[in-house]
């Protein structure tokens, strides 16, 4: 386990050669063709075992979203293999032994998205010790032989969501709001530099921050409990906005800010994963934005790559840059993300497939999603 020092240091490392990346990536057109030029046919017939490792269940779209897509790509690819999937709920030691047994069972590839990136470098260097690729997805393992990474621009999503809420609280007369910042779990690559980004944004507008955390675990209930000691000790009038960074901890926030008669509404608060209940507070008018990570396209992207490894074959080449984790250069695949609010949530997760009109549009949500023109 790396110290907390040597991990913050790793984090803004890893926060720069990503932004570096991302200036090379290409359109998500081009992602989207290159992705589906992988034919079927051309993975089809090789039977092999594949380990699927997630880090957490608290967050909605790993078991509704990248679990699904995954397994329906190899599938597709090659109806033969076998996924082995295993969820960490957010225990690092546990993710080692999911890891361990799934090469155990002959797992030829590994897609982890580790819960800890500094401690998985040990699951990435035992399933070398076993000639078993490693692709890296959504969080990049630190300090480790890496085949692939597939993820997003984690600075440029900081970014988004900042821009988003400064426009807004434009809008309302403040141009230079005073905020609380809700930020993700430490041990996640891509947590500190969701914060880098909104904080680039944020310091360069000359909002003042009063209140920042780092939140264990992206865990809703420890966000809540955060804003609760924010409100207690900035007041109920001394903030005008919280930037929070996904849609799981937002849920906790706005619990926090209802309870003691802070309106979400004019106190603004921002999310991330577009998950159904943030986009239905988007529409009611609760949340104010959210970011839409492709994760059809993640999912599909890391399948593209872990049926040919793991058949001993040459992954298509999809990659759109090198990323550097602190120890190698990593060739990865960088979507691009897009910010949500109620005016394009019909273009864009809708259009995509990735929340259907009837996971939102339900109970007091309906008369919402029609104003909105959803459904």
């Amino acid at each position: 386990m790396l110290s907390l020092p040597r991990r913050r240091s790793a984090a803004a490392l890893l926060a720069a050669s990503v932004a570096l990346v991302a200036a090379g990536c290409g359109s998500s057109n081009d992602n989207k063709s290159s992705t589906s030029s992988t034919s079927s046919s051309s993975a089809a017939g090789k039977a092999a075992k594949i380990a699927l490792l997630l880090p957490e269940n608290k967050t909605a779209r790993y078991e509704a979203q990248d679990k699904p897509r995954f397994i329906a790509r190899v599938k597709e690819l090659c109806p033969s293999c076998e996924v082995i999937y295993e969820n960490a709920n957010q225990d690092a030691a546990k993710q080692q032994q999911q890891a361990e047994a799934a090469l155990t069972r002959g797992a030829k590839a590994l897609v982890l998205d580790a819960v800890d990136v500094a401690s998985a470098g040990s699951i990435v260097t035992r399933a070398k010790q076993a000639n078993v690729p490693v692709i890296s997805y959504g969080r990049l393992v630190a300090n480790a032989p890496l085949d692939y990474y597939v993820s997003i621009d984690p600075y440029k999503v900081g970014q988004q969501q900042a821009q988003v809420l400064l426009d807004a609280m434009k809008k309302q007369g403040k141009p230079t709001p005073r905020l609380i910042m809700i930020n993700g779990s430490p041990t996640d690559s891509n947590a500190p530099p969701y914060k880098k980004g909104a904080r680039s944004v944020f310091d360069k507008a000359g909002a003042k921050v009063v209140k920042s955390y780092d939140t264990p675990d992206w865990s809703p209930d420890k966000a809540q409990s955060e804003m609760e000691q924010a409100i207690t000790s900035a007041g109920k009038n001394g903030f005008d906005a919280v930037y929070v960074a996904n849609d799981g901890m937002a849920g906790g926030v706005i619990a926090a800010m209802k309870a003691a008669g802070v309106d979400p509404k004019k106190v603004l608060v921002t999310g991330q994963d577009a998950e159904a209940t943030g986009v239905q507070r988007i529409l009611s008018g609760d949340q104010l934005m959210t970011v839409y990570q492709p994760i059809p396209k993640l999912a599909a992207t890391s399948a593209d790559l872990a049926v040919p490894l793991a058949q001993g074959k040459k992954p298509p080449a999809i990659t759109t840059g090198k990323t550097d984790n602190g120890s190698t250069q990593v060739p990865s695949v960088l979507l691009p993300t897009i910010a949500i609010t109620k005016n394009n949530i019909n273009d864009t997760v809708i259009k995509d497939g990735f929340l259907k009109p009837s996971d939102i549009c339900t109970g007091e949500y309906a008369k919402d999603c029609q104003a909105a023109g959803i459904g």
